[in-house]
């Protein structure tokens, strides 16, 4: 069922009458290496989250965390604690839907229970979905796509509008969704977590 979750499922529909879209990664590879990151090295992943999520990192994860790296041949995903909690996919840093603690942080759209299937198979946001905008952002800000009945997060999207220019706007694509529930990254996630 579509997000793992049944109340995501609309009424009557089977996973087949749902529109089936190409996952936005690459195949995933069997073959991780693994190694924590040196000081330097997790001084500059911090510092660049910090810059693109507008967090203070330090505050969050305390000043010397030590961060371990499980490397692909096309992916980077960054483990604190032995949490998947970041992924660099195409030279851009990002938060997994494992990051519990930045979630919270991150502005916040919440979908009505029809945009749900669509978000969870990889659909970007249309704004008829859009039920509420929490939080103030830019173009190009990574955001949380969560439902609007549980709160749940499904997915981490892009902003393609600043959030004033998104709470006028009354149809067309509003958020790029660059990680959801149930794609190939998550299970490759749940794979090294």
């Amino acid at each position: 069922m579509c997000c793992h979750h049944p109340y995501y499922a609309p009424i009557g529909a089977s996973e087949n009458h749902l529109k089936v879209i190409t996952p936005k990664y690459p195949q995933m590879p069997d073959n991780i290496k693994r190694h924590f990151l040196r000081e330097k090295e997790t001084e500059d992943i911090l510092h660049e989250l910090s810059r693109n999520l507008h967090v203070e990192t330090q505050q969050l994860l305390g000043s010397k965390p030590r961060i371990e790296v499980a490397e692909t041949q096309s992916i980077d995903v960054y483990l604190l604690n032995g949490k998947p909690v970041l992924v660099r996919l195409n030279h851009t840093l990002s938060p997994t839907l494992f990051f519990e603690e930045i979630l919270q942080l991150l502005p916040r759209i919440m979908v009505d229970l029809g945009a749900v299937p669509h978000i969870c198979n990889g659909a970007d946001l249309m704004a008829p979905g859009i039920v509420r905008i929490l939080g103030d952002f830019n173009e190009d800000d990574i955001l949380l796509i969560a439902d609007e009945k549980h709160q749940k997060p499904l997915a981490i999207g892009k902003a393609l509008s600043d959030s004033q220019h998104m709470k006028r706007v009354r149809h067309g694509k509003v958020v790029q969704n660059i990680h959801y529930v149930g794609d190939r990254l998550w299970n490759l996630l749940k794979r090294i977590h």
